[in-house]
């Protein structure tokens, strides 16, 4: 039996549920290490500008130890968020055969990645360079990269901006191996028909006519994440008969909202907690990301709108598009920033709302391969290629020895 130790920033709502599948679904002895106690303690998100904490149980059904972090300012928005100095011993108090990593962006990880020489490294990340940056600072970035790289046995890559980031970097392509980015597909897809009922109660609650199609944005109002795009293509557009929803708070609220009050049919929902997200998706004819910039890595929203078999549109700076969005069979994409070109995206997909169901089926279709399950044959093709490399430098250095 192969032990895996993780090493992760915190308890996710999207890979709690991936190290739950592994814990019952294969034979590996894993154990998760966190660097942080946010989302299963109640403390202020950033991004939201509230306090939050997670309503589902992220650390049930598998073995987990969370690294005390002695960081002033403990998160993931600097550096030094993640200091844990007694991390490197409670790992090799496990002693994994091998230790697979969810970043290395901190100082907690990157020391670990510098200091670790018992066994092999693995890496799973979902960097991109759909955002090109110039000058020398990138070159000299590219260089620490690929030089940091070289400590890694082997790459799981989320999709083909990520596969093409790890390739940028010089990993050799017999490192690399597919473990697709997914959420908890069978959650949503088990709550849809309740999901469905609920939110035709809370449209009305909303004060949405019913006989209104539903644009949805659900997320940070940040920047990074672009609303004020969107609300300008909508009120570009004028689509009859529909209603932008925007669910979430952040930074940009207060201003989004005096932006929308002389107009109709613009309706904000605050945030909504996990278990309430299968009816937000359900409230909605079409689901739209317009990010802008490097900071959309994935997009997982994305993979949950679809389990609930919503078209989407997005930008094309969010990392999943070249996966998940098929121009005219899903949904369309556009490029960051433009609002003519976003706004042209509304009108084309509303004209036909039949049309918009049956991207929706596809959606769900697409999804379906972007699964738990296909994340875990790559970890499991990953590690057994390490332990064939592993077999064979030991014969080799055996047969060189008795040479």
């Amino acid at each position: 039996m192969t032990k895996l130790a993780v090493i992760t920033s915190h308890p996710i709502q999207y890979y709690a549920p991936w190290f739950q599948y592994l814990a019952q679904h294969t034979k590996l002895e894993l154990r998760v290490f966190y660097l942080w106690d946010f989302g299963v303690t109640e403390q202020v998100d950033a991004g939201f500008k509230r306090a939050v904490r997670w309503d589902l149980p992220l650390l049930d059904g598998y073995e987990y130890e969370f690294v005390p972090n002695s960081s002033t300012r403990p998160g993931t928005g600097h550096f030094r968020g993640l200091q844990n100095p007694t991390l490197k011993r409670q790992v090799t108090s496990f002693d994994p055969d091998v230790v697979l990593l969810l970043g290395y962006k901190y100082a907690s990880m990157l020391s670990f990645i510098l200091r670790w020489r018992r066994t092999p490294l693995l890496f799973r990340g979902d960097s991109h360079r759909l955002v090109e940056r110039g000058g020398t600072g990138e070159r000299v970035r590219r260089t620490l990269i690929s030089t940091l790289f070289k400590r890694f046995a082997a790459f799981l890559y989320v999709g083909q901006a990520n596969l093409d980031y790890f390739r940028r970097h010089r990993v050799a392509p017999e490192k690399l191996f597919f473990a697709p980015h997914a959420v908890d597909n069978g959650r949503f897809q088990a709550a849809s028909d309740e999901a469905a009922q609920q939110a035709r109660e809370w449209r009305r609650e909303l004060g949405i006519p019913e006989q209104h199609a539903v644009i949805l944005f659900a997320g940070k109002l940040e920047n990074k994440k672009r609303p004020q795009d969107l609300l300008a293509a909508f009120l570009q557009a004028r689509p009859a008969e529909t209603t932008l929803l925007f669910v979430g708070n952040g930074e940009l609220e207060e201003q989004l909202k005096r932006e929308a009050k002389s107009h109709p049919n613009i309706v904000f929902a605050p945030f909504q907690n996990q278990t309430q997200m299968p009816r937000t998706y359900a409230a909605a004819d079409i689901f739209v990301l317009p990010s802008c910039g490097a900071g959309e890595t994935w997009g997982l929203a994305i993979n949950e709108a679809m389990c609930l078999s919503r078209p989407v549109i997005a930008s094309t700076h969010v990392g999943c598009v070249q996966d998940l969005v098929r121009s005219h069979q899903n949904g369309l994409s556009f490029a960051p920033g433009d609002v003519a070109a976003l706004s042209e995206c509304l009108t084309e997909a509303l004209g036909d709302r039949e049309r918009l169901r049956v991207w929706g089926r596809e959606s769900r279709r697409i999804i379906s391969q972007y699964s738990y399950e296909q994340a875990t044959t790559g970890l499991l093709q990953a590690l057994d290629a390490v332990h064939r490399r592993a077999s064979y430098e030991i014969r080799s250095e055996e047969s060189s020895e008795l040479g």
